[in-house]
């Protein structure tokens, strides 16, 4: 690719200026480079040559066009795909930070919350891409950005797009989706009827790697790794690191099962069932006890509203309260929410709000707010809460 960079910066010159090699990774070369137009710095990844003619322009692009809609906070997002001068591309927001593969590189093993933390937030990106039709297929340490205790899920449908666009041809080119050490037996076998569930198996292989050191399978080729995956069952995490509960170590067990029928259904309950282990207040960071978030969410709302407001505004309607921690509150009634579909600012607070809503309030929490219940937010985490004594008379 070194020796195409020229002809890439003339393809793209008036778009976007080729500042340096990022990375290469097994389906495309990574540029940093700036967006003319935007006057801003971006990640640009250009794919193998092999593959971009297997699988042409037209496909690729019309595959990728499928992810350009996904819109969460975990999720970087894909800002603009092109074809130039026999070159695919796409183009996504420049993170500055590292990987979570350069992270485990330097420490090998992270602490269960850290680990329990960055597992929850792309269990949280993969359920909603989910809930979009959208399954990763790559989920793996490289696409797992850290920026500013944040994880990013990257390159979110580009396997898609290859796998979709190219079919039997990219078996036939020797190219393969996916990474052995994590993907899920049936990606392994040549399953292209894949769905949550090996995602699932995927993340929990990188959640095995961040607390044993090591993925659950590991061998000198990927052949070698795949006849294990198929075979062997992963060491019991316990045995590898002893702090694990057995809560986690069931947890993982269940996810890394090798029959997709046995793992979690969706990244969601996986996500839930390592939410129920000890030590799941580390994992909320600096999340506040449920009363008292409850408490400051509705002093706030009263203070900036005034319970006449509240009285008048929705007097025979349940109101509900969106939990935002740090900021101000904001109530809706349910009129308000059911038209969600229409009002963007509404749409735009559920997004923003509902992982982080989910590290403060759990499902067995809502049983202490006297009524209260949750609504279903676009992450399925209860961002939302219908408080009823306040809304009505």
């Amino acid at each position: 690719m070194s020796d195409a960079r020229p002809r890439l910066t003339a393809a793209l010159a008036g778009r976007y200026r080729i500042e340096r090699e990022l990375g290469r990774g097994g389906m495309a070369t990574v540029y940093l480079a700036h967006d003319l137009k935007h006057d801003r710095s971006v990640a640009l990844k250009v794919l193998r040559p092999e593959l971009a003619a297997v699988l042409g322009a037209e496909r690729f692009l019309r595959e990728i066009a499928v992810t350009a809609r996904l819109d969460h906070p975990h999720i970087l997002t894909l800002i603009d795909s092109g074809a130039a001068e026999g070159f695919l591309f796409y183009v996504v927001p420049y993170v500055r930070g590292e990987s979570l593969r350069e992270k485990l590189n330097r420490e090998k093993q992270l602490p269960l919350d850290e680990a329990l933390q960055i597992t929850q937030q792309v269990a949280s990106a993969l359920d909603y891409a989910h809930r979009q039709g959208v399954i990763h297929r790559d989920i793996k340490p490289e696409n797992i950005l850290l920026h500013e205790g944040e994880a990013m899920v990257a390159d979110f449908g580009i396997a898609l797009a290859v796998t979709q666009g190219a079919g039997d041809r990219l078996t036939e080119s020797g190219l393969r989706v996916g990474t052995p050490a994590y993907m899920s037996p049936e990606q392994a076998t040549g399953d292209r009827h894949l769905d949550a569930r090996s995602d699932v198996y995927s993340l929990a292989a990188v959640l095995y790697e961040m607390l044993a050191g090591e993925p659950p399978h590991t061998g000198p080729t990927a052949q070698a790794i795949i006849a294990k995956l198929l075979t062997e069952p992963p060491m019991r995490l316990a045995v590898v690191r002893g702090v694990v509960s057995a809560v986690i170590d069931a947890a993982l067990a269940r996810a890394l099962a090798k029959l997709p029928a046995e793992r979690f259904a969706s990244a969601a309950h996986f996500a839930e069932a390592l939410a129920g282990a000890p030590g799941r207040a580390a994992v909320q960071g600096r999340s506040r006890s449920l009363r008292a978030l409850v408490a400051s969410v509705v002093v706030a709302t009263v203070l900036a509203a005034g319970w006449g407001w509240l009285h008048s505004r929705a007097a025979h309607r349940p109101l509900v309260i969106l939990m935002d921690s740090p900021n101000p509150a904001r109530i809706y009634d349910e009129e308000t929410i059911r038209a969600s579909g229409t009002n963007a600012d509404v749409i735009s607070d559920i997004r923003r709000l509902a992982d982080r809503a989910a590290k403060g309030i759990g499902r067995a929490g809502l049983a202490s707010l006297r009524g209260a219940r949750p609504v279903r937010s676009r992450s399925h985490r209860p961002a939302l809460f219908h408080l009823p004594w306040l809304g009505r008379r």
